[in-house]
């Protein structure tokens, strides 16, 4: 049986996108184009991969269980071909990071300008996205987490700052009327701004002085999904609606210039940064090892 491997690279990316329109976008193709390989595809192997319907695209179970094995595979094959960048003067191509909204928001914007202007040649997609995912069968080159979501055979870098801290704040109206924590364990009265995950988690606010680690659940008006809606739970304590609990850095702007004020700050526990991580099983495609030479060298110059 002679498929062509363009079909399946099509037949793939419809799947991810959900829909041939999307899929277009994504790809730089035409959605008729696309439609037409998957059709072809589905006449070579005689049997349907994908569920059409006027408003979505998914994938049969057949077609499941190809794009699960056809991922990697195909990842693998773009890498190999990538691998020829190495013979030219400037890498070609396109690097995709998975990424949570905090990297984006407070890691990326001091590295992607500057990267960009010295390779030219390169297009980077960024992609946010909160829970740990497995960067190739995701599309995706690499990601950016923390040591903690980290499987065993990803190789990590570091990216970013070193240590990073999680504040506590709230406005001076809030805190004139409801009082100043002294301990974590006081929040338990206050109204807090909660973040959620994907998952569902809504993980405990921890602090840690002179050795004392304290873990508080504590209860307020407001929970945000993680990540995206991050910036309301921000809003809504700068509107005195309560005390949130971010990364320093994310909230630093507002300390600075008084609309947020610190609360437990000697309480506010640090932690080690992030890590841009990728498998260690496959050929390093040139865009990604250009990006892992530059963050590489960026952090040597800072020393």
């Amino acid at each position: 049986m002679k498929i062509d491997l363009g079909d399946l690279n099509a037949f793939v990316t419809v799947a991810r996108a959900g829909g041939f329109r999307d899929g277009a976008r994504t790809s730089g193709s035409s959605a008729s184009g696309l439609s037409e390989a998957v059709r072809r595809l589905e006449t070579g192997l005689g049997v349907r991969l994908l569920n059409r319907t006027t408003r979505s695209v998914a994938p049969t179970e057949a077609g499941r269980g190809l794009l699960n094995r056809l991922g990697p595979a195909l990842t693998e094959v773009e890498a190999a071909l990538d691998a020829l960048n190495s013979v030219r003067d400037r890498p070609v191509g396109t690097l995709k990071l998975n990424v949570p909204v905090s990297a984006a928001r407070l890691v990326l914007p001091d590295i992607v300008p500057p990267f960009l202007a010295a390779y030219p040649d390169i297009r980077l997609e960024v992609i946010t996205e909160e829970s740990f995912v497995d960067v190739l069968a995701a599309g995706c080159d690499a990601g950016i987490r923390y040591d903690e979501r980290l499987e065993q055979d990803m190789i990590a870098v570091p990216i970013g700052p070193r240590t990073q801290r999680f504040a506590c704040a709230a406005s001076s109206a809030y805190l004139d009327r409801h009082g100043r924590p002294e301990h974590p364990r006081d929040l338990l009265a206050h109204a807090c701004l909660r973040g959620r995950f994907p998952s569902g988690a809504t993980p405990p606010w921890e602090f840690e002085r002179r050795g004392e680690l304290v873990r508080v659940d504590p209860t307020g008006p407001l929970i945000v999904r993680a990540g995206g809606a991050t910036d309301l739970a921000v809003d809504a304590a700068i509107a005195g609606t309560g005390i949130v609990y971010l990364f320093e850095d994310w909230l630093r702007p507002h300390l600075d210039n008084g609309t947020l004020e610190p609360v437990l700050g000697p309480w506010w526990q640090p932690f080690s940064g992030p890590f841009l991580y990728y498998p260690g099983r496959r050929l390093v495609p040139a865009p990604l090892r250009a990006f892992i030479d530059f963050i590489k060298a960026s952090a040597a110059d800072r020393r």
